[in-house]
């Protein structure tokens, strides 16, 4: 069997012994399905990775060409692959059925499973834009919790695009363009009018501010700052909300937010004049939704707040970061208005009432986490009552729901 080096995965992941246990029994898997992996040479066989990400400012400004900070996390997709002959994919993911696609034919299509859609989304974007594709054969495992905000479905995409990057055009391929590979696949062959904020986060890697004033290059500025040295881990709760038939309810925000803006002549809300907005209320008001009016104003604030979270981070001042994060918090619920669909079912709301109540006498900070409505939340929380945090939460949405978090400095990455 593949020897796994711990040297390979210390730039990875923290605990190295639990990421060879679960690099071993991926390739065991991949053998039983596709036979033995050890007289392969290096351009015939990989082991790929792509992380999660975390949103960490900036909630719904990417789809207005705005800012966000968000970063890597240390949960991933693994990706054990062997070229093939034939121009198909045959891949198992761990809990699924496995899939085979035929590649020639990179048409959206109903009958396509959602992996199946992403695979041939990325793949016609790489041949749109003069790279190369081919078949390979993967067994595919990961630890991103789905449907948790932390963009397990980025991860996927991400590293998908690696396999194709190393395969089939000798690593050249830039992160941010397999970046814009999945959002692509996602757009048009899954129909969710998600940003690039995801995407780029999990190729990119690290702590990263990203402007996405120029969808088509965005620009990436790395944050260096140490969460453990200022005596704060950052949790994820999973407060067991379904996503399921949210996808209109999501759409709304971009939506929303786009109204305002074709009402300025402009396409979003990153090329409006934000004194404009608030000089042009009485004029707006009846023209668009009010909701829209409100969402407008969260994404000014928020874009703001973004950079300025960055520029708190870079120069070690961790208290205004963490009122800044607050703020973004408040916003959400209160302007943006994604934390609850239905009156009935607040989870991410309870669950931001009681962190509030356990970390604001202790100078912690919490907000809902990625497109909110249901799902998670993020808290930053003072390592002395961590575990008093994590027992609360869990109390209430169950063991194992709190998830303590680090931040992966490398992003979608060919690990052998």
């Amino acid at each position: 069997m593949i020897d796994i080096k711990t040297d390979k995965l210390e730039k990875l992941y923290s605990d190295t012994a639990y990421a060879k246990a679960r690099y071993e029994a991926a390739i065991v898997k991949f053998e039983e399905l596709f036979g033995s992996a050890d007289a392969l040479k290096s351009d015939e066989f990989g082991i790929f990775s792509a992380p999660g990400r975390t949103e960490v400012g900036g909630n719904h400004t990417d789809h207005q060409q705005g800012n966000v900070l968000a970063s890597a996390i240390d949960l991933d997709i693994i990706c054990v692959a062997k070229t093939a002959k034939k121009n198909t994919v045959s891949f198992l993911s761990e809990g699924f059925n496995q899939e085979i696609l035929d590649l020639s034919k990179l048409d959206p299509r109903d009958t396509d499973a959602q992996s199946s859609a992403l695979i041939r989304g990325v793949a016609a974007f790489f041949t749109a834009n003069g790279h190369k594709i081919g078949g390979f054969s993967s067994y595919l495992t990961s630890d991103v919790l789905v449907g948790s905000g932390l963009s397990s479905s980025a991860a996927f995409e991400v590293v998908i695009g690696q396999v194709f990057n190393h395969f089939y055009n000798d690593g050249k391929v830039s992160n941010v363009f397999i970046a814009q590979a999945g959002q692509f696949a996602e757009n048009i062959y899954l129909n969710k009018p998600s940003g690039l904020m995801d995407q780029s986060a999990s190729s990119v890697g690290g702590f990263v501010q990203i402007d996405f004033a120029d969808p088509e290059i965005p620009k990436f500025d790395a944050v260096q700052f140490d969460l453990a040295r200022h005596g704060y881990s950052l949790c994820i709760v999973d407060t067991k909300g379904s996503h399921v038939n949210l996808t209109e309810q999501y759409a709304s925000m971009p939506v929303e937010m786009k109204l305002v803006a074709k009402y300025f002549g402009k396409k979003v809300l990153s090329e409006v004049n934000e004194n404009e907005l608030y000089g042009s209320l009485h004029l707006l008001k009846g023209k668009v939704p009010d909701r829209a009016i409100l969402r407008a104003m969260h994404y000014f604030a928020d874009n703001r707040r973004a950079v300025a979270e960055a520029a708190a981070l870079k120069v070690d001042n961790f208290d205004e970061f963490l009122k800044l994060v607050r703020e973004s918090g408040h916003s959400s619920f209160e302007y943006l208005q994604n934390v609850y669909y239905n009156p009935l079912e607040q989870n991410l709301s309870i669950a931001l009432g009681l962190s509030q109540h356990i970390l604001e006498p202790v100078n912690g900070a919490w907000r809902v986490h990625g497109g909110g409505l249901a799902g998670t939340i993020q808290a930053f929380v003072p390592n002395a009552v961590l575990e008093v945090y994590r027992t609360a939460l869990e109390k209430l949405f169950g063991k194992g729901s709190c998830h303590v978090l680090g931040v992966r400095a490398v992003g979608g990455t060919r690990v052998i």
